[in-house]
């Protein structure tokens, strides 16, 4: 049996960034996944950024790779792949979403021993997917890959038990404390408690899966939640709520994920009015970019921070880079920017996608039928996170050492 991990609050910032440390040294795609601030800051230096073509000023994900796209439901339970991250969302230009999938897909076939050329065709197949989108993003479909349309199934036929089993262990409506949960402070505890008896909250509790809006909501369980890779190091809690019924016996459990949101790292474009509060800005630009989980998010704050409140659905899942083969890696990078896609022309008028398109077309031939500007930058990138991963190992190497 493994022996109970005690952390204290008063460690949990070392032990935050010892574990996204350690994510981020397991891969260069972890990497990629862990740094979204090099990423704009490698972005800018790139001789390739000055060559983006202008774009609509949209809500963008600020942060696309591929690890933040994947099933998610509504409040009624009907499934779509969406966007499931939100925390660097902003009003900005749709071509950052575009690169830094790009190099997340170029990243995961890398550490997949996928073969250059397999990314080539890879950006290429994003492009078109992407446009396919533009063209008219409401009634298009594109042909799911497998291992996109097995994560689906997956996700349609899970409920409460496999939540339970895959978060917190078991069924038992309480959060086993240890390498995952860690204990909270009184002024924690009783943040929470208040929270809990908020009129928004509860709300936004009882509008899924067509509770009944009498419903009492009661907390029973709480932990600082150690989840993540770049969110490592900001305030994370889970909560299980009984909802309905009786304390020994409620009509439904429900899991809550509050994490605390701050800056975005993504430049937001000029002469754009966006929410000043960074929670406020994250539900925004979900219910734009994300439907699906927008619906189910509320702004709010504990102890003086912003935070995100959400319920977590048994459908939401992520996607993960080892179910692709070279010939599902290309037709999934097709589909992911179809994806993204819709979620940003629905943001635009027909004449706005018109142009955006157009924009895009007047930027391909690079020797691969792509942009110029999304090839280059993928080519700067990759190679700039490659040398930083290599140092970040060096550097995690000589920290366990010493």
């Amino acid at each position: 049996m493994t022996a109970m991990i005690s952390i204290q609050p008063t460690q949990r910032l070392a032990t935050l960034e010892a574990a996204r440390l350690l994510k981020m040294a397991s891969s260069t795609h972890a990497y990629v996944r862990g740094n979204t601030i090099k990423f704009y800051e490698w972005l800018a230096a790139s001789p390739a950024a000055a060559a983006l073509p202008d774009a609509p000023a949209i809500w963008i994900c600020g942060d696309c790779h591929l690890g933040n796209l994947g099933p998610l439901a509504d409040a009624d339970g009907a499934v779509e792949i969406q966007i499931r991250d939100l925390d660097q969302t902003v009003i900005g230009n749709p071509a950052h979403d575009l690169i830094r999938l790009g190099l997340s897909l170029a990243a995961a076939a890398r550490g997949s021993d996928l073969p250059g050329v397999t990314t080539a065709l890879m950006i290429e197949q994003m492009v078109e997917g992407y446009e396919l989108a533009l063209d008219n993003p409401d009634n298009i479909s594109t042909p799911e890959p497998d291992a996109v349309r097995a994560v689906r199934r997956r996700a349609l036929g899970r409920g409460w038990k496999q939540l339970a089993a895959e978060r917190i262990g078991d069924e038992t409506p309480s959060l086993p404390r240890g390498k995952k949960f860690w204990r909270l402070t009184a002024a924690e505890r009783a943040g929470l408690d208040k929270l809990f008896d908020d009129d928004a909250v509860r709300a936004m509790i009882l509008t899924l899966a067509h509770r009944d809006a009498g419903d009492k909501v009661r907390l029973l369980d709480a932990a600082y939640w150690m989840k993540g890779c770049s969110s490592l190091g900001k305030a994370r809690y889970a909560a299980i709520v009984a909802v309905g019924g009786s304390k020994k016996a409620p009509d439904s459990i429900a899991l809550i994920d509050l994490k605390e949101a701050v800056a975005a790292a993504a430049p937001v474009a000029k002469q754009t009015a966006m929410p000043q509060d960074d929670a406020e800005r994250v539900a925004a630009g979900a219910l734009a970019l994300a439907p699906h989980l927008g619906e189910r998010m509320l702004a709010t704050h504990l102890l003086g921070k912003p935070m995100v409140l959400r319920e977590l659905m048994p459908q939401d899942l992520k996607l993960e880079v080892d179910q692709f083969s070279r010939s599902q890696a290309i037709k999934a990078a097709r589909y992911l920017a179809f994806i993204v896609g819709k979620a940003h022309a629905r943001q635009m008028d027909s004449s706005e996608r018109a142009t955006w398109r157009a924009a895009l077309l007047d930027h391909h031939r690079a020797g691969i039928d792509a942009p110029s500007w999304l090839w280059r930058s993928v080519v700067d990138l990759i190679a700039s996170h490659e040398a930083g991963y290599l140092e970040h190992c060096r550097r995690y190497a000589l920290a366990k050492a010493s």
